[in-house]
């Protein structure tokens, strides 16, 4: 029968079930399955994963089932067929066979220095020596690895799978420490290198991560990988795809509808706005983010269940340290080399933010090889935006909602001198150290403001060739706004009618204004702004 019958007979099954338990931070393939959470069925790309390879590497998202997918690939290889009794493998895979399995977690350490890693290290390999013996001689992290893999192997009369959770955690945590960076590299380059020299004794391997460090990084000599993060025929086998979405939780999106008040198609539509949008390679269908899916179900609410669990404060780091203009992040075109690895030196922040999950693949140039970029949904979206504030204002994040409502309040009301009075607390206490990069803040700041309002009002914000335009419409008013730097709020407010800017809002019934501002280097701030009505 094809794996697709088995599929669907599977997800018929599920749906006579009854309620599910959610297996909400349940990363234990054993436990999920014993105590009966709910499990979407991976396992016939699991067992296609394990036939027709064995050396592979794969990057997702954080809180996107890397570890229970590493979890079920070591029950597999223990031989626990029990565990997949009504799942597609079971009719897939008839030996069974039992081998020796090493798993290596790097999630669980924080890795502030060099120690952090040997204590991690020191202590699966210890685990694994009471195993399967050790030897003198082999005195380095590497040599005691190998050695390992080589008496499990002998002893056992099988050979070894090496699942390796996270492999990237080490590396991401000490980005922007190139001290910490080298010896973290030095460290796990030949210690990951072991998995080629070791060929002999190794049935599977699978490393899982965030980010893939390349080039110079610790997988410049382990050329027998194969990288699968962008493979179309794995795109599914973490997080939940539309077919998945529907199969297992039908009964759950009607309750959902019946707990809003609203239809079905209505709240279908809001879950693909806020959680689906993961295009892992060109022209697939999208992947829904498992966490917030889990949990929007598990509690009847709709919520930023991922971007809440934690944003890592090096990718804005990143962004500020190399001046990026957040305008041109949402958009950017990049080759494939920026989303198949990143370099530990790297100072470009868009491969780090890429394959950590705020960005995925909006569309593709196969005549030039080109990848469109963008947020891949709304959580993402007004998450991260609204996660730039303090990082660019002295405005505390838990203080932006408050002054985001205010300005969505002015706008809708046409309160301008509350308004503009407001931004200006935006721009406060500039650094000396942002003069030479003035307009660029400007921008980014303005940016940041008009991105949250957008998510209440029309905004279209674009910027070019030294200037910032702006179009801000509510149900009753039309903003047309020009800002200068140097300049004037006349000369501002001259530009909008010469370039004619407003001319498309001219006949429409809402009240219109133009408005100059102009921004000021000696004061770091806005200094003035002057008001023409319709």
């Amino acid at each position: 029968m094809p794996i697709f019958n088995y599929l669907c007979t599977i997800n018929q099954l599920s749906m006579t079930m009854g309620k599910y338990i959610y297996p909400i931070g349940v990363q234990n393939f054993e436990k999920l399955r014993n105590d009966g959470y709910l499990y979407i069925d991976k396992t016939a790309l699991i067992h296609r994963l394990v036939t027709t390879g064995s050396y592979y590497f794969l990057s997702r998202p954080r809180r996107f089932g890397k570890s229970l997918l590493i979890s079920t690939l070591e029950a597999y290889f223990q031989g626990k067929k029990e565990l997949f009794k009504g799942l597609v493998i079971e009719q897939l895979e008839q030996k069974w066979t039992v081998h020796p399995v090493l798993h290596l977690d790097l999630n669980i350490e924080k890795y502030g220095s060099i120690e952090s890693l040997e204590n991690i290290l020191e202590s699966n390999l210890s685990r694994w020596e009471e195993m399967y013996g050790a030897e003198p001689s082999e005195k380095s992290f590497s040599l005691r690895f190998a050695g390992i893999i080589r008496r499990a192997c002998k002893k056992t009369g099988q050979r070894v799978a090496i699942l390796i959770d996270e492999y990237d955690k080490p590396l991401l945590q000490s980005i922007g420490n190139k001290e910490v960076q080298t010896e973290l590299r030095n460290a796990l380059k030949p210690f990951y290198g072991v998995l080629k020299t070791m060929d002999g004794c190794i049935k599977f391997a699978l490393l899982t991560g965030v980010t893939k460090f390349g080039k110079v990084s610790v997988f410049s000599d382990l050329n027998n990988l194969m990288d699968i993060s962008m493979d179309r025929r794995y795109t599914e086998i973490c997080g939940i795809s539309e077919q998945e979405l529907h199969s297992y939780f039908k009964e759950d999106i009607e309750e959902l509808a019946l707990r809003k008040q609203t239809t079905v198609q209505s709240t279908t539509e809001k879950l693909r706005t806020n959680y689906d949008g993961y295009h892992f390679a060109p022209n697939t269908g999208g992947i829904y983010n498992p966490f917030s899916v889990l949990n929007t179900f598990a509690r009847m609410e709709f919520g930023s269940y991922w971007f809440e669990t934690g944003t890592p404060t090096y990718l804005v780091e990143l962004l500020k340290k190399n001046d990026y203009d957040l305008e041109h992040v949402n958009g950017v075109e990049v080759g494939f080399e920026t989303l198949s690895g990143v370099d530990a030196a790297d100072t470009d922040a868009i491969p780090v933010i890429t394959q950590s999950g705020y960005l995925t693949i909006k569309d593709y140039d196969p005549e030039f090889e080109l990848y469109t970029l963008g947020y891949p949904n709304k959580e993402v979206e007004e998450g991260f935006v609204k996660f730039l504030v303090p990082f660019y204002t002295p405005i505390l994040e838990s203080k932006s909602a408050f002054q985001i409502k205010n300005f969505v309040r002015e706008v809708r009301t046409g309160d301008i001198e509350g308004f503009f009075t407001r931004l200006r607390s935006f721009f406060s206490d500039t650094t000396y150290e942002l003069v030479r990069q003035q307009e660029l803040h400007y921008s980014n700041v303005l940016y940041i403001v008009f991105k949250l309002m957008g998510f209440y009002t029309q905004v279209e914000y674009h910027t070019g060739n030294g200037r910032i335009d702006l179009v801000l419409q509510t149900p009753d008013y039309i903003y047309v706004m020009e800002f200068k730097l140097n300049g004037t709020a006349e000369e501002a407010l001259k530009q909008i009618k010469d370039k004619g800017y407003a001319l498309p809002f001219e006949k429409d019934p809402r009240t219109l204004y133009k408005i100059g501002i102009n921004f000021s280097a000696e004061t770091r701030n806005i200094d003035r702004w002057v008001v023409e009505g319709k």
